[in-house]
């Protein structure tokens, strides 16, 4: 084929399709034009997830009638003029190419006026081209309407996800554009029904608020927005540099990092150097694979950040990552330092982090307890039967009362039912926390909390595959407010939340009644508890289905925590149902479950080689 020149038609689909993804595109570029436009109240209506219809009308500054039709040619713009403006571009648009690029692949339908205009105009275009173009009467501002989107691309309209999957990407920018412009009143309505709405108080709390509920808005820690704050180096090039917004306390933290939302010169971007100084800046203060909320405003020079390195303008540039790096970093830091409050340890605190601390002041162990069995002596308490993981094992955090006084020596051999590890006796505990079993080739020490999760883990794995799973039902259901993903996956993943031992009942638009859960997270905070298996489903925690990142979740919260003093029953139990699994050497998240010393390695440690 010979080379030549694209069609128009064609070229304007090719650059559609870069800048125009999916409707939340759309959206976004529609928002940012409306924000550009110095809007005050903003609408968005979407039906059928915005495929079938989007509108985003505004109170802004309006388009000048003889300036309408110019506004849908490609690369026509009113925010830069020169290259030396493409240097500091300080508007969120500037290529110039939303409008044609939404026309191309819908049919567009805008109304608009200025203040002050005595009428407005009306424009109708269908695959890029102009219908009709009339006065109309219209309010101050821009209404920008678009139908049937993607309709003649059918490749790239099968590519798309699920309605709602669709709805949840337009929520989340009318959210971040929310907390970017808090002075800014948002109002989102899905299929004739309230989405999302924000008050255009200007203050970023109530913002949040609306995005996250009131109590997290109420807990979050708010970023002083002065120079200061970035030139603790006394380095005249940081004073450019303002770090604002708020940040959540260690105790709020989340499975994953979409809870963490960034902006820089108030636009809504991804950056991973911006995203791992807000981790380092809570190293020391939070659990490891557990990730903070934040909304964090980063304000530097224009010139300072190169917004054109990517066509959808979702990821930037700063000339000099190093500086706004730190400034972040120290930011984060000093307000974590100054401003976090002292965490209760209450029984929430503790299954919010389990395993993630040391106990408080133990209290010391009876001899019996600490070394309940003594060597060589008579069998006369066999081992329980597996029944369950909650049979014997039970997630308190108390020392136990239930100490056998009699010794006990181990049951007679027989092959384990995993058959990965041989059969142990169980010797003692050390330090409430680990387990010394003896074995045919040496000494054994057992993590009790990595193992117990382990155990957990495949047995609520096994339950929820035979479709029988335990479940605890609660005296006083609990109602949880869910964002978007969050009721998205309710409603996707029914049957894998029900097979893990959930019953939940959906509550309006927004919210579900938790009416069961597993035995283990009976004395935890259930919704919390909830919280973390839908974060963890949808951020996918490392294994391939919904029921593995739902048990992995429900291990973390009900496995027994560092620090518990165990019964001898207890510790034998725990052993066997190890020994009963497919996987024992490490819990669901890799980490190894037990030590192995050879009887070799004893032997010449004391000299007897």
């Amino acid at each position: 084929m010979p080379i030549q020149l694209l069609r128009p038609e064609v070229s304007s689909k090719i650059a559609a399709g870069e800048v125009i993804e999916r409707p939340a595109s759309a959206v976004k570029e529609l928002v940012e034009n409306a924000l550009d436009a110095g809007a005050s109240r903003i609408r968005i209506d979407i039906r059928g997830g915005g495929i079938e219809y989007i509108s985003v009308a505004d109170d802004g500054g309006g388009i000048p009638t003889d300036q309408v039709e110019l506004a849908f040619r490609r690369f026509a713009t009113s925010k830069l003029s020169s290259t030396e403006d493409l240097e500091a571009v300080s508007t969120l648009g500037f290529r110039g190419e939303a409008l044609p690029s939404i026309a191309a692949i819908a049919r567009v339908e805008l109304r608009t006026r200025t203040p002050d205009a005595d009428v407005g105009t009306i424009i109708e275009l269908e695959d890029g081209a102009v219908q009709s173009i009339s006065p109309a009467g219209a309010p101050p501002g821009t209404r920008v309407a678009l139908r049937h989107l993607f309709r003649n691309l059918p490749a790239r309209r099968k590519f798309l996800r699920t309605v709602s999957a669709e709805q949840r990407r337009i929520h989340l920018v009318a959210a971040h554009y929310a907390m970017a412009y808090p002075h800014v009143a948002f109002e989102l309505t899905v299929d004739k029904g309230r989405g999302f709405s924000s008050p255009g108080s200007g203050d970023l709390r109530d913002v949040v608020a609306a995005v996250y509920g009131p109590k997290v808005a109420r807990q979050m820690l708010e970023i002083a927005g002065d120079e200061q704050t970035s030139n603790l180096d006394n380095r005249p090039d940081d004073r450019a540099i303002v770090v604002s917004g708020l940040i959540g306390p260690p105790s709020l933290d989340r499975a994953n990092r979409t809870y963490v939302s960034l902006f820089a010169n108030r636009r809504w971007v991804q950056n991973r150097s911006l995203s791992y100084a807000i981790e380092q800046a809570y190293h020391g203060f939070m659990a490891e694979r557990r990730y903070p909320v934040a909304v964090l405003c980063v304000s530097v020079p224009f010139d300072e950040v190169d917004v054109n390195a990517h066509p959808a303008k979702a990821e930037i540039r700063f000339r000099r990552e190093n500086r706004v790096f730190g400034a972040v970093q120290r930011a984060v830091r000093r307000t974590l330092t100054e401003q976090a409050p002292v965490p209760h340890i209450d029984q929430r605190a503790i299954n919010r982090h389990p395993g993630s601390h040391p106990p408080a002041a133990p209290s010391v162990p009876r001899p019996s307890a600490f070394w309940p069995t003594a060597p060589f002596a008579a069998a006369t308490t066999p081992a329980a039967p597996i029944t369950g993981y909650h049979s014997i094992i039970t997630p308190s955090d108390g020392a136990s009362s239930t100490t056998s006084d009699q010794p006990a020596a181990p049951p007679a051999p027989m092959p384990t039912p995993g058959g990965a590890l041989p059969i142990l006796r169980v010797l003692g505990q050390v330090q409430n926390t680990y387990l010394i079993a003896e074995g045919p080739d040496g000494m054994y020490m057992i993590d009790q909390h990595a193992a117990h999760e382990r155990v957990v883990f495949e047995q609520t794995l096994a339950r929820a595959a035979s479709g029988t799973p335990e479940v605890q039902s609660l005296l006083e259901p609990a109602v949880v407010e869910l964002d978007p993903a969050g009721m998205e996956l309710v409603k996707i993943s029914a049957d894998a939340i029900a097979g893990m031992g959930f019953i939940l009942e959906t509550f309006g638009e927004s919210a579900v009644i938790i009416r069961g859960v597993p035995p283990l997270l009976d004395q935890t905070d259930h919704a919390a508890a909830l919280a973390d298996v839908l974060d963890l489903m949808q951020d996918g925690g490392g294994f391939e289905t919904w029921e593995e990142r739902a048990a992995y979740s429900i291990a973390c919260h009900g496995a027994i925590r560092a620090g518990k003093v165990l019964s001898r029953d207890e510790m034998q139990e725990l052993i066997r149902q190890l020994e009963a699994c497919a996987q024992p050497n490490s819990c669901p998240h890799g980490r190894p479950t037990m030590i192995h010393m050879s009887t070799y390695q004893l032997a010449n440690e004391f000299g007897r080689t």
